[in-house]
């Protein structure tokens, strides 16, 4: 007899994983996956079609699904505007001949993989106290993750005795708030480089951020002939056929770690400033569950968030610093995440609807 499989997608603008996985002894093993440039199909429903026709003979037809959006959800459907494509739960049901499908925020679907991942899925950042946690397998306390990566995700999830509710959040865009001179002069830079009347959290804690961060710092230096300025030059006219052009925040990181003291200070506040995001929305959720850290980001920056650039400033919270310091945080560093759990996910609904063979 054939394991039970789900069929589990992660959209974004660029590229599309489709997925099937397996129920093996109550852990998820991926059986196939397919990897899509997105603009190359006119919709989710003719990728969708190709990946299920050309799937192993080996794999059962999964009958439920779970696609990780990159945007927002609204009465079951979904628009990616990048692709042009208008997504519903009803119509990939229809063409698919699937049972159930479900869409879910890409950030927020994290949320449904967080009690499954494992120790090769994330890393620890601070282990916390058992007096500060309530996340027990019998009652297990509110959980919330924030990624910094193009922007700022952020997501809660609250337990219930059907599962996980998984609440996105807009919270990237809140007001950043400026907690230091070298912060403040940012900020001001900020708005008039950018031509904004506000900075949101994002437009600092974000790989884009922390581009942004290394041009004021650069900006800001009386070393006109640092390797940096021009590629900052294009980067921030956003001229990827100039000569100078590169990843930005990506050559931030590399000139740190070689030693580089402006990229270092870049790096340092950067941190700094993720770190206390990160405490804010432990403080707002009151995740006694635990606080983890994702994004594109995160992989790259394992040694960053577990510095004390990072925890400090996530602890540092007044009264509440007793509370951050016991709190469990972990780093999700599968680059695969949002496709494992959406799989978990679409494994969950099928257990709610009985239909788990």
């Amino acid at each position: 007899m054939q394991p039970t499989t789900y069929l589990a997608g992660d959209l974004g603008g660029t590229k599309t994983l489709l997925a099937i996985y397996s129920d093996q002894n109550g852990e998820l093993k991926q059986e196939h996956v397919q990897r899509y440039v997105s603009a190359e199909w006119t919709s989710l429903d003719s990728m969708l079609n190709h990946f299920l026709q050309a799937r192993p003979d080996t794999n059962s037809t999964p009958q439920t699904s779970c696609f990780a959006v990159a945007g927002p959800v609204k009465n079951r459907a979904a628009e990616l505007t990048n692709l042009g494509w208008t997504i519903s739960q009803e119509s990939l049901k229809q063409s698919a001949g699937l049972e159930q499908v479900e869409l879910v925020n890409d950030f927020a679907v994290l949320i449904y993989g967080l009690p499954h991942f494992s120790d090769s899925q994330q890393i620890t950042l601070q282990a916390g106290s058992t007096k500060n946690s309530e996340n027990t397998q019998s009652e297990p306390g509110p959980v919330a993750i924030l990624g910094a990566g193009t922007g700022l995700g952020m997501a809660r999830g609250l337990p219930s005795n059907k599962g996980w509710i998984a609440l996105p959040s807009e919270g990237g865009h809140r007001e950043f708030a400026p907690r230091s001179d070298d912060e403040w002069g940012l900020v001001q830079w900020l708005k008039r480089d950018l031509s904004l009347e506000r900075i949101s959290v994002e437009r600092v804690v974000s790989g884009t951020g922390l581009g942004h961060v290394m041009h004021w710092m650069l900006q800001q230096s009386k070393d006109a002939k640092h390797p940096l300025q021009e590629k900052a030059k294009a980067w921030r006219w956003n001229k990827p056929d100039h000569p100078d052009y590169h990843d930005l925040p990506a050559s931030t990181c590399q000139y740190a770690k070689a030693g580089d003291q402006l990229a270092n200070a870049a790096m340092t506040l950067w941190l700094s400033a993720y770190g206390a995001a990160a405490g804010d929305l432990a403080l707002q959720e009151l995740c006694t569950g635990g606080l983890w850290i994702g994004g594109g980001t995160a992989e790259k920056n394992q040694d960053g968030l577990k510095s004390i650039h990072f925890l400090n400033a996530m602890r540092q919270k007044g009264r509440f610093q007793p509370f951050l310091e016991g709190l469990t945080v972990r780093a999700v560093i599968d680059p695969e995440a949002g496709l494992f759990s959406a799989a978990c996910r679409a494994r969950e609904l099928a257990e709610s609807s009985g239909t788990l063979a």
